[in-house]
């Protein structure tokens, strides 16, 4: 999933003003205890970030 892509479903998802402040702040065990940015920092593929999100947040299946 390219980077792009990824933020664009985080904005559909969180709405365009909280996506990148659920980004910063919100820390996940799916993540390994970090932060969207943190995990896209540290190497992570955008699309297993994704998922992360996606089985914290219970994203529904038909916005994943």
């Amino acid at each position: 999933m390219r980077l792009t892509v990824f933020w664009q479903r985080m904005a559909d998802y969180f709405g365009e003003a909280y996506a990148d402040s659920f980004a910063r702040d919100h820390v996940m065990s799916e993540l390994g205890g970090r932060t969207v940015h943190e995990a896209l920092a540290a190497g992570w593929n955008a699309k297993d970030v994704w998922r992360g999100v996606c089985a914290a947040m219970d994203v529904p299946a038909d916005q994943r």
